[in-house]
């Protein structure tokens, strides 16, 4: 059996290990609260900065981004030096176990967020080169609109044609069959990041979507003193 193939199963579990740490879920039950009971009933980082506030939003945030970020950091670490013509293609797989897991674990009846956060670990862990482009997709929409979901679709889809090109002039250093899987791979995370999304899209076309604010209270916040 090549080994790449056994390798490419071996980091989409080691991704899904790291997406099991469901940031949203673990802190609102040290709060009292399951926070899928709340708001969207979305176990991420939006959900949580209406439902519990802007503290514990960010902290979502920076524990499901910097899950997904030390997933590839792993991987790069363990793999690069050994199989360095393909570190791009299993840093891909470890993310789409992230994604698999931080939407869909085991231990929450398969119910968790929607893979927003954890693509800003993508960003940051996956190449150097998204960094800038990625920060400008999601926040130009989102300070602009305060809508996160546009943000967030437009970072998935963004990102997505970066790779692409980015792919074709070479600059993750990948064969024309790796490339393939990898613009395959993150295509499929990022219909599956849209399709999660498909209600906030219907919303957001009539103009009904709700705006998440990081300085101010939002409307959904629980009083938790109260509880």
């Amino acid at each position: 059996m090549d080994q790449l193939i056994i390798l490419r199963g071996v980091c989409l579990v080691i991704g899904y290990i790291f997406g099991l740490f469901q940031t949203a879920y673990i802190l609102g039950k040290s709060k009292g609260i399951d926070i899928r009971d709340y708001g969207s009933g979305n176990a991420g980082t939006t959900n949580a900065m209406r439902i519990l506030g802007t503290k514990a939003g960010l902290i979502v945030f920076i524990g499901d981004m910097l899950k997904a970020l030390l997933a590839l950091l792993l991987v790069g670490a363990i793999f690069g030096k050994s199989h360095p013509e393909a570190v791009y293609l299993l840093k891909v797989w470890t993310f789409a176990g992230v994604v698999l897991g931080h939407d869909y674990p085991v231990y929450m009846n398969f119910k968790g967020g929607k893979g927003v956060a954890v693509m800003a670990g993508f960003v940051f862990g996956f190449h150097w080169s998204f960094i800038p482009t990625g920060l400008a997709l999601f926040f130009i929409p989102y300070l602009t609109t305060k809508f996160v979901s546009l943000g967030s679709l437009l970072l998935y889809l963004g990102t997505f044609i970066q790779l692409i090109i980015e792919g074709k002039m070479g600059m993750f250093g990948v064969s024309g069959a790796q490339l393939t899987e990898i613009i395959i791979i993150q295509g499929f995370l990022t219909f599956m990041a849209w399709f999660r999304h498909r209600a906030n899209i219907k919303r957001l076309v009539t103009g009904t979507e709700r705006k998440t604010y990081i300085f101010k209270r939002n409307s959904e916040q629980l009083d938790l003193n109260k509880k």
